[in-house]
């Protein structure tokens, strides 16, 4: 190609070696769908293979410009962290572009060829489990990137954001044993996600301070969202011995774990506590509301969108490893565990929160 020893390549050069047109690349440039499967596959490889980025990403330019990456977009959770970057970048004068990738390699392959057109000053990947190659290509392209709650343990070098999870995690079960429960159940998150691990290590952790042998029994595994909590809840309270309480990793399987009380005929806290984590907004409005370990979402997203913006200055970041502290709030789903285990109604007990208020 004429133009790879005489300065970057051009979309002009990238239409003559593909044999198509300058409109057909920039369709292509735009995520547009009016271009053929294999033409775009070939433009693709062909920005790829040039490492093609729009003028505006020169040297000393910016383009005032973030990517905010989840995996998914259908969770409250994403919502939160979602503003702490809006809220931030808006005061900063940045533009912010939202994508889902899906956990899908197309879709991953489509955003970085975007990315590529678009000419982010940076990116925020969110639980990120890209595959490594993305990695790879971002740190190739010299994009800046800052993880929130990266999905292991960090084997790139771009600083990460998240929070005391396993401090979280034993919060909530020491709540639960300050009560007097034995017999306490764990819904855990994906056993691939790093966050999950440390909440399920701070529910061991905190049981086995206590004497208490962890029953294996009493723990589950699901993806955040409320069908795992009910699914889990409903195993768990069939249990020949069940738990007189449960944690639950999310907010979400938390209130999953609700209906499931329900459908035994059991009511909350007086026949069961549950315990949450993230205190999302539906937290409190949740019948009763729900005691949870409260993780700062938004302020996560801030502080991410604020050291993405400290490496597009080309300032190092005070420290590559930030976790921002969690926060037990009681309310009223925890109550004081029964005198003896059963399969059906209890004696109603008052919530701690009820005596105390929440903290």
């Amino acid at each position: 190609m004429a133009a790879e020893g005489a300065g970057r390549v051009t979309i002009a050069d990238i239409a003559r070696e593909a044999g198509v047109s300058l409109p057909t690349v920039s369709r292509v440039l735009n995520g547009r769908g009016d271009v053929s499967r294999a033409t775009r596959q070939r433009v693709e490889e062909l920005l790829a293979r040039h490492d093609y980025r729009r003028p505006a990403a020169r040297a000393g330019h910016q383009a005032n410009l973030i990517d905010l990456v989840f995996n998914d977009l259908d969770s409250p959770w994403a919502v939160e962290i979602l503003r702490g970057v809006e809220e931030f970048a808006r005061g900063s004068g940045l533009g912010t572009v939202v994508s889902a990738v899906h956990h899908q390699a197309p879709s991953a392959q489509q955003w970085l060829v975007n990315l590529r057109s678009r000419s982010s000053d940076g990116v925020i990947l969110v639980t990120s489990d890209l595959a490594p190659e993305l990695h790879t290509e971002l740190s190739r392209l010299g994009v800046p990137t800052v993880v929130v709650d990266p999905a292991g343990v960090p084997t790139y070098d771009m600083p990460t954001v998240g929070s005391t999870n396993w401090t979280g995690g034993r919060s909530a079960v020491d709540h639960l044993l300050s009560l007097g429960h034995r017999r306490i159940g764990m819904i855990a998150g994906p056993p691939t996600l790093l966050c999950s691990r440390a909440r399920l290590d701070g529910y061991r952790a905190a049981l086995e301070l206590a004497g208490i042998e962890v029953d294996e029994q009493l723990v589950g595994h699901g993806d955040f969202h409320h069908e795992c909590g009910f699914s889990e809840g409903v195993r768990l309270l069939g249990l020949d011995d069940p738990p007189t309480a449960i944690f639950a990793s999310s907010d979400e399987m938390a209130v999953g774990v609700y209906e499931a009380a329900r459908q035994h005929g059991l009511r909350i806290p007086d026949d069961l506590s549950v315990v949450g984590f993230d205190d999302l907004p539906q937290a409190r409005w949740s019948p009763p509301p729900l005691t949870t370990v409260r993780q700062p979402l938004a302020e996560m997203g801030r502080t991410a969108a604020d050291t993405l913006l400290q490496l597009v200055r080309g300032e190092t970041p005070q420290t590559p490893r930030i976790e921002l502290a969690t926060q037990l709030v009681v309310r009223s789903s925890t109550a004081e565990a029964p005198a003896a285990p059963a399969r059906g109604r209890r004696a109603p007990r008052r919530s701690r929160a009820a005596r105390t208020g929440p903290r």
